[in-house]
């Protein structure tokens, strides 16, 4: 989504455009101002979506020509005019005045008795003296200078009276540069729609924006945006209206749903739709949040309205409806219609599950399982099942499946419930201090037990740690490749005291490891925060950099580190970074010295045996098997499990398969997690085996992509080209993976199927835009098309 929002905010039409997806970019990459605060410190700027200058950006649309200045009456011009207003008189220029507008050139020089006179009564007009005398001072120099906010605000209102173009656009960009905070720009906002002034208006907008989502919580926020008509939009953000209301009616169910203000947002996205499918997109949304609302008859109106411009979705929206008012066999057959009207989805038999029940709801939730084995609502209705028929490691079976490859919290919350009811307390607490690092607040049964609660409470069934136990503990389940269970202790041991700046470290590994990019990171923010040194800090922050796509900054931080004290962290990351951005094997040299410095310094046999490892690998690449040979076998005998993959590879360069296949069987025997042990080891055996490998691969992870691939291929090589196809597609619904979609259209391609090449080429490059062999297939591919 960042990606594409990006490329929106640089090909964006208008300025206001640019606003819109520039805040939203914004509102996007919350919490990590610690990443644009570290990037200074490297004197690097990230100001990629400042503010935008509106008053240098937006056009001046005031008419160019002055008007001339022709005496209608006969009689010779008078050279001044005074404007009388109360008790004062100010001396103008007759003339300039009469440029400002075709108003005031009527009155002072066409058939109006104001034009034979030199003194003129404004008293009744709402300007003061002082405006006044600023407007005759910007008749004769075209600027407003040093006039208050008040008096610009009395002075562009008289301007839009008497149509003074000029005037007010002037008055428009100076107030303009006044707003500079919220209350700014809610006061001054209600003139600027007020008189038609889009200067002031978008920055107005601006202000609230940079806001987002704090400012939604003002009400008086909230009613600009949300009593504004077409006219009043239009002027606040040009043609960007729907993009605007698409922005703050996410930011408003990201709030609260079910709330006023985003029905408010999404109505006013209704009446900023522009074609059928913008408004398509809006009816199903304000469908949606009205059933949240069990507002059952405005959201069947509103699925119906999207239905009836081509949005299936909805039609899930009225099978739901159907079974909340008793038409369950009506909703059954809703959904029914639409597996039957299109290629079928995991989804579609997910919710038609819901209308049925007994073995048919069974058959549906396997369909929808097969069909997309990452939903997770068919692995616990199983489960939950099995357990009430009181088949405990059937139900732990079917429930684990999916958390062998999703850390979904709803699952572990389920597994949780299942280990308390048969008692095993170990494993439930193992479970629910896993749920709590991954959602510090998260809350169970339905949001009714905060999970920390629970915890206390089992807790007191469970023996008690000391610290030494707690690092055997992270040792053993470290070496088996127990995540979960490794996570688990780590929260524990950072309960108990301690390092814990490594420990949070050491958290964030495991984090990565199990797909939480998120939470990783916020274990490393944690990391930083309680850093014992600052030699320590500087590598977190060095990871920090590192894994948000700035290599070059984290490497300056492992220098200054290194500089204050060599540490094997410090020297780790260094050589991660260097062997992870080069494709030089010229740098070799450099990150096995790194590796070996690492290994000099002090470290736990966890972080060591990575290191012997990382090593390994960088020796096989550069040929010396032998040495990468002596690294595995020493990680190894500090119990680096994942090192038997790495030894494999050594045996198969040596031309030894059988030992290679052996190596990797020992893996697949010790890992918990073991499903990419068995994708390595398919690499080396024949044919059969292979494939009874890949498809153990699927089952353990269907998220990982090599297995659907070679199957495909060589399906292609036995001139099997639709099933081969099908293979690829039967992945590529669940997961829209770049080297899938490459795959499949090369082969859509290769049986002269040219425009589901070029789907595929598109949305391939949707994923991303730069894939030099993408770019090529897409632009051979397109040259034939019809």
């Amino acid at each position: 989504m960042r990606r594409s929002l990006r490329s929106a905010w640089q090909k964006a039409g208008t300025v206001h455009e640019k606003l819109v997806f520039g805040a939203w970019l914004k509102y996007e990459k919350q919490g990590e101002e610690l990443i644009a605060d570290l990037l200074a410190t490297c004197n690097k700027c990230v100001q990629e979506f400042g503010p935008i200058d509106f008053i240098s950006q937006l056009p001046t649309e005031v008419n160019g020509s002055s008007q001339e200045t022709v005496v209608m009456n006969g009689e010779q011009s008078l050279k001044n005019v005074n404007f009388r207003i109360g008790d004062k008189k100010i001396v103008c220029d007759r003339q300039k005045i009469a440029s400002l507008s075709a108003p005031f050139h009527a009155m002072l020089n066409g058939y109006f008795t104001e034009s034979l006179c030199e003194d003129i009564d404004l008293s009744e007009n709402n300007i003061s003296p002082l405006g006044m005398r600023k407007i005759g001072e910007f008749s004769m120099t075209g600027s407003l200078v040093e006039v208050p906010p008040d008096l610009l605000l009395e002075i562009l209102v008289f301007a839009n009276k008497f149509c003074c173009e000029a005037l007010k656009d002037a008055c428009d960009r100076k107030l303009a540069s006044l707003v500079q905070t919220k209350d700014d720009a809610v006061e001054l906002m209600e003139y600027a729609i007020e008189e038609n002034s889009p200067v002031l208006a978008a920055s107005c907008l601006q202000v609230f924006l940079h806001e987002l989502p704090d400012c939604l919580n003002d009400e008086r926020v909230v009613e600009i945006f949300t009593h504004a008509d077409r006219q009043q939009r239009s002027i606040m953000v040009g043609q960007a209206s729907f993009s605007l209301y698409c922005l703050l009616s996410e930011v408003a169910m990201n709030l609260d749903p079910q709330s006023d203000r985003t029905v408010c947002f999404l109505k006013q996205l209704i009446e900023s739709a522009e074609n059928d499918r913008q408004r398509l997109l809006a009816f199903h949304q304000l469908g949606c949040v009205r059933l949240l609302r069990k507002e059952y008859d405005e959201a069947e109106t509103l699925f119906e309205a999207a239905v009836s411009l081509g949005h299936v979705c909805s039609i899930v929206g009225l099978a739901r409806l159907g079974y909340i008012k008793g038409h369950k066999l009506w909703s059954y057959e809703k959904i029914s219609s639409v597996i039957s009207s299109f290629s079928p989805l995991g989804w579609m038999y997910q919710e038609r599950s819901l209308y049925c029940e007994g073995d048919k709801r069974w058959e549906d939730l396997e369909k929808a399982t097969d069909l997309d084995p990452t939903l997770t609502y068919p692995y616990m209705y199983r489960a939950a099942s099995l357990m009430m028929k009181q088949d405990v490691q059937a139900a732990l079976a079917e429930i684990n499946r999916i958390l062998g490859f999703k850390l979904a919290l709803e699952c572990l919350e389920l597994r949780f419930c299942l280990y308390l009811a048969c008692e095993d307390y170990k494993a439930a607490i193992c479970d629910v201090q896993a749920i709590l690092t991954l959602s510090p607040d998260y809350r169970m049964f339905e949001g009714r037990v905060a999970a920390s609660q629970l915890r206390t409470l089992v807790r007191e069934h469970v023996d008690n740690w000391t610290t030494a136990d707690c690092w055997m503990q992270l040792y053993d389940r470290w070496s088996s490749v127990d995540d979960v269970g490794s996570l688990s202790v780590i929260y524990q041991m950072l309960e108990s005291g301690g390092a814990k700046g490594v420990l949070y470290f050491r958290q964030s590994l495991l984090l990565l490891r199990l797909n939480c990019p998120d939470a990783a990171m916020r274990s490393l923010e944690l990391a930083r925060q309680h850093a014992s040194s600052e030699h320590e800090r500087l590598v977190y922050e060095g990871w920090i950099l590192y894994d948000t796509g700035h290599c070059e900054e984290g490497l300056q931080k492992t220098e200054e580190s290194i500089k204050i004290k060599r540490s094997f962290e410090a020297f780790f990351l260094k050589a991660y970074a260097l062997a992870d951005s080069s494709l030089d094997l010229s740098c070799s040299s450099t990150v096995i010295s790194l590796l070996e410095n690492a290994l000099k310094c002090p470290s736990d046999n966890l972080r060591k045996g990575q290191a012997l490892n990382n090593l390994g690998s960088v020796y096989v690449d550069c040929g010396k098997l032998g040495l990468a040979a002596n690294c595995y076998i020493n990680a190894l005998k500090i119990r680096h499990t994942r090192a038997h993959q790495g030894l494999a590879r050594v045996h198969f360069l040596e031309n030894d398969k059988a030992a290679a296949y052996e190596e990797m069987t020992k893996l697949i025997e010790t890992a918990k997690n073991n499903a990419s042990a068995y994708e390595k080891r398919s690499e080396y055996c024949d044919r059969d085996l292979t494939k009874a490998d890949l498809e153990m691969v699927t089952r353990l992870d269907p998220l990982r992509v090599y297995p659907y691939r070679y199957r495909a291929a060589v399906l292609m090589d036995s001139n099997k080209e639709k099933e081969a196809i099908a293979e690829l597609s039967r992945a590529i619904a669940f997961k829209a993976d770049l080297h899938l979609l490459h795959l499949r259209a090369a082969f859509h391609e290769h049986v002269g199927d040219v425009l589901g090449a070029l789907r595929d080429c598109r949305a391939a490059l949707s994923v991303d835009p730069n894939h030099q062999e993408m770019l090529e297939l897409h632009s051979r591919v397109n040259s034939h098309e019809p």
